[in-house]
């Protein structure tokens, strides 16, 4: 009995009924991790095997005494190594927090473990989430496990392979611009970015504070629409946390979307896609439309500015929440240095990756003397722009679909030799992130290499039960499996 293969949900109704121990799933993903990871590379930092089993044990013994039956207790999950977790290493992916053990665990992590979940590991990802292909890494890029000469996507590369690899049931990871769906997208697994504020960011180690939000990485949407009730809560910690009525995202998985109106934007589909994507995605599109749902193209304004609208207000906040990290408090400092400016300089300098200076800079440009209103302040009314097309097509369509990316994963090497071909490849996400909207990323197919191909849905803000029930229709009429990397390596066929 391979119980990797297994969903969250199938696990847990496994544990709690006695056919398997927490044990027993804690110490197959820890077998699993063993055995694959050295190919991989998705995880930063794996809990020891006594450390994970001794919670195990205590999770068996609350089930048993009938205190824990939800439909996530006992299961084995990975955290992103942005999210702090207490007693445990939280890096960033970054020298400079490689030793840094935070007093505190985050309250999404928190959520989890009162639900029954067993962290096993802290996965892989883009330095600080800055990049689209978690090779920014201080600790070296994951690679996919569809490919191992391409890209996982990022910056929850590390998630999203974790779980392609059955490395984990599934995984915690953020979207600030994208780096849930996009990863999600590339290693052929449902990925889910909630409205901001839905999931407290407490604990969170910021990258763009009015953009970064929690959101789980797993194998199908029934398993996501669960996580995403467990972590869903109101956090007197985290200003921008909302309190949500009705949350219950499992009273979405209903297979039926008559009458449902899906909006297609043109913008999505014009130059720079790849075919292999544009026919998946519309192939996608015939699915829910034979299942009832009204389905028509429209124009979505605005799309072509929301990159640069994005860099500016991302690096803008970057700039402004990385000054913390300076050799001072905590993290690496620079062991030879001459005064205190200096030592700010040196261990910046040595901390920091290249493609978190370049972004840092660019931060630190748009906000500075003269440029404010020329950049920052336009960006945001840019962003207002953006919310307000995005207000206008939702008072027509319930869903708008689209592709997550305009391309499957590169190869390695490829997007770090032109830093905006990586930025670019950001388009059709970036502009959930300007608006506060939830999206989801489901497979809908391979292209020509057998690499994923992903099928974004977005919804309006606090309408996630909208793209779940659209995303679960769709899974249940696709009339393929997306389970195997392997199929892909053999030359499967799963279109």
């Amino acid at each position: 009995m391979d119980l990797m293969k297994d969903t969250a949900v199938t696990l847990s109704e496994k544990i709690r009924a006695g056919e398997i121990t927490v044990m027993d799933a804690a110490m197959a993903a820890m077998d699993a991790i063993r055995e694959k990871e050295s190919a991989y590379h998705c995880y930063v930092t794996v809990l020891d095997r006594e450390a994970v089993l001794k919670r195990a044990q205590e999770v068996q013994k609350l089930i048993e005494e009938g205190k824990l039956n939800g439909p996530l207790a006992g299961v084995p999950a990975a955290i992103k190594d942005n999210m702090c977790t207490r007693g445990v290493r939280t890096t960033c992916s970054s020298r400079i927090l490689e030793d840094f053990v935070p007093p505190y665990t985050a309250e999404a992590v928190e959520n989890l473990e009162k639900a029954g979940v067993v962290i096993i590991g802290k996965t892989n990802m883009d330095e600080f989430a800055m990049g689209s292909t978690t090779e920014t890494s201080y600790f070296g890029a994951t690679k996919n496990p569809w490919n191992e000469a391409h890209v996982p996507g990022g910056s929850s590369g590390g998630s999203a392979a974790a779980v392609a690899a059955e490395e984990c049931i599934f995984a915690l990871g953020s979207d600030t611009g994208g780096s849930i769906r996009q990863p999600a997208s590339y290693c052929g697994i449902v990925g889910m970015k909630p409205t901001y504020g839905t999931v407290s960011r407490y604990g969170l180690i910021a990258y763009g504070s009015s953009l970064d939000q929690i959101g789980p990485m797993a194998k199908d949407v029934r398993d996501c629409a669960v996580i995403l009730d467990a972590i869903t809560s109101h956090d007197r910690k985290d200003s921008t946390s909302v309190k949500r009525e009705g949350g219950d995202f499992i009273s979405a998985l209903i297979n039926d979307v008559k009458g449902m109106k899906i909006g297609i934007p043109k913008d999505y589909f014009g130059e720079g896609i790849d075919e292999d994507v544009r026919e998946a995605v519309l192939k996608a599109a015939k699915v829910l439309e034979a299942q009832g749902a009204v389905v028509e193209e429209f124009d979505l304004g605005l799309v072509k500015y929301a990159i640069p609208a994005y860099y500016v207000i991302a690096c803008a906040e970057a700039s402004s929440n990385l000054a913390r990290f300076d050799g001072v408090k905590y993290g690496y400092r620079t062991p030879e240095y001459e005064g205190l400016h200096n030592m700010y300089k040196k261990t910046r300098s040595e901390g920091f990756g290249e493609e978190v200076k370049r972004r840092i800079m660019l931060g630190s440009f748009v906000l500075s003397s003269g440029y404010y209103d020329a950049y920052y302040l336009k960006a945001l009314r840019t962003k207002t722009l953006i919310k307000q097309e995005f207000d206008k097509a939702f008072a027509k369509y319930d869903v708008i679909l689209g592709p997550a990316a305009p391309t499957t994963a590169p190869k390695l090497g490829d997007s770090l030799s032109d830093p905006i071909k990586m930025y670019l490849g950001d388009i059709y996400t970036i502009s959930v992130n300007l608006a506060g909207l939830p999206g989801i990323t489901v497979p809908c197919g391979t292209d020509m290499n057998g690499l994923p191909v992903g099928l974004q849905l977005i919804g309006d803000c606090f309408k996630e039960k909208n793209i779940i029930r659209a995303a679960y229709t769709y899974e249940q009429n696709r009339g393929f499996a997306m389970n195997a990397p392997a199929a892909a390596k053999e030359g499967g066929e799963n279109r």
